[in-house]
């Protein structure tokens, strides 16, 4: 994802995290649609607020910090594409 303007979507962000992480477990839902009005939509009731349940073997033996932060390094370009909030949910 180079280009920026592009709004984050579940199916990108569920691709990028199968890519970089080979999850055994994964679920994205956009929940943006809840959030209109609040701080970081964008007015177009997708993209910028997401959920992530996660699990596979990446994540075995980290803190939950350093789970989170796998999480978050894959998805560097879509926070810079507009995610604004990312709720992270490690599945054993």
């Amino acid at each position: 994802m180079s280009d920026t303007a592009v709004v984050p979507t579940a199916a990108a962000i569920e691709a990028r995290l199968r890519e970089a992480l080979t999850p055994t477990v994964l679920e994205v839902l956009d929940e943006s649609a809840a959030h209109a009005g609040h701080a970081g939509a964008n007015g177009l009731g997708y993209g910028t607020h997401f959920r992530v349940r996660i699990g596979g073997p990446a994540f075995v033996g980290r803190t939950r910090v350093a789970q989170h932060r796998l999480v978050y390094d894959a998805l560097q370009k879509f926070t810079e594409a507009g995610l604004h909030a990312l709720a992270i949910e490690i599945k054993a």
